[in-house]
């Protein structure tokens, strides 16, 4: 042994300084030993996205090779998604650091997730995929759910086929769902987890319904109700009561009849195959009130009931269980001033009513309420005889008239012509208004027709009687202008009367125009009584004075001219006698008087006419005289003397004295 030691050479470049540290490998060893180590860990880099697998965990933490060198941790939080996590699953996880200050590994589940979600979650879309999702909590209207790190929109009508009533029991639950909807814009993702059930009932539906037949009667459970019915379970499929077939009677609300979860019998009323819709009822399984309706009963009776439902036509009164009747509103009072029938009764009223007519075939009946009391239309003439007076109130106003209730159901009108002896009414409203009491006097009674014409003017004596004195045609009054028209004015005269006059009588003296409130003195040239009348002209007044002064005038030229010709004829003229002067005087004198007395009558008949004819007999009356004083002239001519003369200068200033006093 100690011969093959010494021809053992000696190794040159032994690390004997490592020998004497205990370190078998040389330099060169340990850097191929490093780099065959190097070669078995996986390459990574910082913020990218592997692939690892559980390893260890606990209540708090996941611990994930990833094949690096060292482990990762991640907190158990970004697992909750999945609580059947467990050791040796796959997750994706994200590299933040590969070591931190103390050399840790530091990885993200939750930004690995969030990272690739939107690729998986549009896959999920177009694919019509199953995926997982985590409920993290509740918000308006529905929930938040995590989907591949992802907050989607679970709405509430979305989680189950049933109304939900409790959403806080869905809270930290792990369910099933599909994406219904994306919305890449805003980021929103909305999923359902009753579109899962759906189609699981769609299959359960269609045996059921192929299983069904009108008038069957099936169990089902109250699964939701409305204002309008209630839907009911029938084990996979869902029909609906109508309110209107849950009772006989009349309701106001389902929960009046049924309640949540309750189960009951139905019938199958009629189904839609196509649009997989159920009717169902729930009264038609009792027999109908009507047919349990007394046979004793009549119209004519009396009986008691309840007001169930209001309209403005009428009211609904339940007399039993199931079996109503209609009161018209006409049939609720005898007064005809009806507005609603809610003036009278409103629901839950406890009523006594007059059957009118009852129809067990149609199963309908009309009732009354007016009936119970006497109609006061039957003694109309004896309690409200013509010309009576009695205080009533004004019920409605029309353009013609005042309707007034004299007492309830007896109402007349008051025509607008019997509202005033003066004043021309336009509207009742200017005298009276609405809900006022007016006194009124009985004018005329229509029985059958069950009308009263009534009158308020009557009360007072009719001052026309006095007007017809005081207004005589060719009276003067002084007037006020209080309306100006087209078609002429309103003149208001004294004692409350009006009168009316035309364009062409308001012209003044100086041709200047009439004015509102002008003040001005009228001539009265026509009254009527009969329709109220009185027409009256301003004009007529300096057209009469006018012409007054023309003949005046045109009398004296004539007789000083004819004065002048009897002076010039005097020599051939005969003999005048005074004897003849006094019976010319006297005939003159009685043809004035007769024509006097003609133009007096005359004038409390027609005003304009009365003028026009007196002015012609005043003319007529002088142009008569005037030539039989001529002609009596000519005929003494021939006798006449000095003394005559002289005689007839005297009968010449005497007959211009007789014509003044005409006149005047």
């Amino acid at each position: 042994m100690t011969e093959n030691l010494k021809t053992v050479a000696p190794i040159e470049d032994f690390d004997w300084a490592a020998y004497a540290q205990n370190d078998p490998y040389s330099k060169e060893s340990r850097e191929k030993l490093a780099e065959s180590y190097d070669n078995t860990l996986s390459k990574i880099n910082d913020k990218e996205v592997v692939t690892g697998t559980v390893s260890s965990m606990n209540k708090r933490e996941v611990v994930v090779n990833i094949g690096y060198k060292s482990d990762g941790i991640v907190s158990l939080n970004e697992f909750r998604y999945n609580p059947d996590l467990k050791i040796g699953d796959e997750v994706e996880v994200y590299i933040e650091s590969q070591e931190d200050r103390r050399g840790q590994l530091i990885l993200s589940h939750k930004k690995a997730r969030a990272s690739r979600a939107w690729d998986r979650v549009n896959t999920a879309l177009e694919n019509n995929e199953i995926i997982k999702g985590y409920i993290k909590c509740r918000t308006k209207g529905g929930m938040i759910v995590d989907v591949f790190g992802i907050e989607a929109f679970l709405p509430g009508s979305q989680i189950d086929v049933k109304p939900i009533r409790d959403y806080d029991i869905f809270v930290d639950k792990t369910m099933e769902f599909k994406v219904v909807k994306i919305n890449p814009e805003y980021k929103n993702v909305v999923v359902s987890h009753k579109a899962l059930i759906e189609e699981e009932l769609e299959q359960q539906k269609k045996e059921i319904i192929s299983k069904l037949e009108k008038g069957q009667v099936l169990e089902g459970v109250v699964k939701n109700i409305t204002s309008y019915g209630v839907f009911v379970d029938l084990g996979g499929v869902d029909g609906l009561v109508h309110i209107t077939d849950l009772s006989w009677g009349r309701i106001q609300h389902p929960e009046e009849v049924v309640q949540l979860d309750d189960k009951i019998n139905v019938v199958i009323l009629d189904f839609d195959n196509e649009k997989k819709r159920i009717a169902l009822g729930l009264k038609q399984l009792t027999p109908h009130p009507w047919d349990a309706l007394s046979e004793t009963l009549k119209v004519g009776d009396i009986v008691k009931g309840k007001v169930v439902v209001m309209a403005d036509y009428g009211a609904f009164v339940e007399i039993a269980a199931g079996v109503e009747g209609l009161i018209h509103v006409s049939e609720m009072s005898w007064t005809q001033h009806l507005h609603s029938a809610q003036d009278f009764m409103s629901v839950g009223d406890e009523i006594e009513a007059v059957i009118l007519t009852l129809d067990r075939d149609d199963r309908k009946m009309s009732l009354g309420v007016k009936q119970l009391k006497p109609d006061p239309w039957e003694s109309i003439e004896e309690k409200f005889p013509v010309k009576s007076t009695h205080t009533a109130k004004v019920r409605n106003f029309t353009n013609f008239g005042a309707f007034v209730e004299i007492e309830e159901g007896v109402e007349g009108l008051i025509h607008i012509s019997d509202l005033s002896w003066t004043k021309k009414i336009k509207h009742p409203s200017e005298v009276t208004e609405i809900g006022a009491t007016i006194e009124v006097q009985v004018l005329d009674i229509d029985k059958e027709n069950r009308r009263l014409s009534l009158g308020h003017k009557q009360l007072e004596e009719n001052p026309w009687d006095v007007f017809e004195t005081i207004f005589t045609p060719g009276s003067i009054h002084e007037g006020t202008i209080i309306e100006l028209f087209d078609k002429g004015a309103v003149v208001s005269l004294p004692y409350g009367v009006e009168g009316f006059a035309t364009p062409k009588h308001l012209a003044k003296e100086d041709n200047t125009e009439v004015k509102l409130e002008d003040k001005l003195e009228f001539k009265v040239i026509e009254f009527n009584k009969d329709a109220k009348r009185i027409i009256v002209s301003h004009s007529r007044i300096h057209e009469d004075s006018t012409s007054d002064d023309s003949r005046k005038k045109g009398k004296r030229t004539s007789k000083k001219e004819g004065g002048l010709e009897a002076a010039a004829a005097t020599p051939t003229m005969e003999k005048t006698t005074l004897g003849d002067i006094e019976e010319l005087a006297a005939l003159k004198e009685k043809l004035d008087n007769q024509k006097v007395e003609a133009f007096k009558k005359e004038s409390e008949k027609k005003a304009a006419e009365k003028e026009a004819d007196a002015e012609a007999v005043i003319e007529e009356v002088e142009t008569k005289v005037e030539p039989i004083v001529e002609t009596e002239t000519v005929v003494e001519e021939t006798e006449t003397t000095e003394e005559d003369t002289a005689n007839t200068e005297a009968v010449e200033v005497k007959l211009p004295d007789a014509d003044t006093e005409e006149k005047e």
